[in-house]
């Protein structure tokens, strides 16, 4: 008795169309990361392929593994709460990284530090130069 051949019909449909709306949502996000031209504009699609993926693929899994052992299963809820987690902010370490080092080659492309502290200084934020070093997330030297 093989539990995969013992699935009704309507679970194997569904747990079909998670998996396949997981894999298409993660093929996506693969494509933004080989078609889009820069760095900052190839982090963002492949996290959200990543966190929209799992979610379909995790989905995919509680619904096999509640109907093969016939309980709710929500192990591999664990899975897609970790890397929704953990994806974002790997996002955000990546991309601050890649500003500090643009800055400290002086990168035409990147804004340099004086020019946004001089634009929230010109439109009479109160905003301190502190807090914009700490919202880009390089410290004033």
């Amino acid at each position: 008795m093989n539990p995969v051949t013992d699935l009704p019909l309507w679970a194997a449909w569904l747990i079909a169309f998670f998996l396949l709306l997981g894999a298409g949502l993660t093929l996506i996000g693969s494509f933004g990361l080989f078609r889009l031209p820069g760095f900052y504009d190839r982090i963002h699609a492949p996290t959200l392929g990543t966190s929209w993926g799992t979610a379909g693929i995790v989905i995919a899994s509680v619904i096999y593994f509640s109907v093969t052992e016939s309980q709710l299963v929500l192990h591999p809820l664990l899975i897609g709460v970790f890397v929704t987690v953990t994806t974002p902010v790997t996002l955000i370490l990546l991309s601050r990284a890649a500003l500090y080092r643009d800055r400290a080659e002086n990168n035409p492309d990147v804004p340099s530090l004086q020019l946004l502290e001089n634009t929230s200084q010109e439109s009479g934020s109160k905003t301190d130069s502190v807090t914009v070093h700490e919202s880009i997330g390089t410290a004033k030297e």
